[in-house]
């Protein structure tokens, strides 16, 4: 790709994802955690057991702030930590309602797209299903770019 080729495309990543974070927020107004809330969650649902250590380095946020989201989650009932074998080591699991509340967000956003997408001429929607493998090895691109040398992402 050009450098503005590359431009576009990060700035209709990043517009697609403030459209979504808008649009869920409009799907479910009753939901009260934030998105960020939301998003350590579901990174949880896919790193069960992680320390906040790693979270953070996943969702690329300082360790304070994760303890800060997983202390209002734990509050919630969303979030529960046990110790390590050296008991300074955290694990982190989604309770069953943690659990809840990352499939009705996965569904609200699905529900999201699936109806944009039932809007998109048949030859659009065949192309975005087309390119879900090199958006995927994007991801994968991008976040081997955000992990430090030597470290596990």
């Amino acid at each position: 790709m050009t450098g503005a080729a590359d431009t576009e495309l990060a700035d209709v990543v990043a517009r697609l994802r403030r459209a979504m974070r808008r649009a869920a927020r409009a799907a479910d107004p009753g939901n009260p955690l934030s998105v960020a809330q939301l998003e350590l969650l579901s990174c949880l649902a896919e790193n069960p057991g992680a320390q906040p250590s790693r979270l953070a380095r996943v969702l690329n946020l300082a360790p304070n702030s994760v303890t800060t989201l997983v202390n209002g989650l734990r509050t919630r009932g969303l979030v529960t930590g046990t110790s390590g074998d050296d008991r300074r080591t955290v694990h982190l699991n989604l309770t069953a309602t943690g659990e809840d509340a990352v499939r009705r967000w996965q569904s609200a956003n699905a529900g999201i797209l699936g109806a944009a997408l039932a809007d998109l001429h048949p030859g659009w929607q065949h192309l975005l299903t087309a390119a879900l493998p090199a958006l995927r090895e994007l991801i994968d691109a991008i976040d081997r770019q955000a992990t430090p040398p030597g470290q596990a992402g």
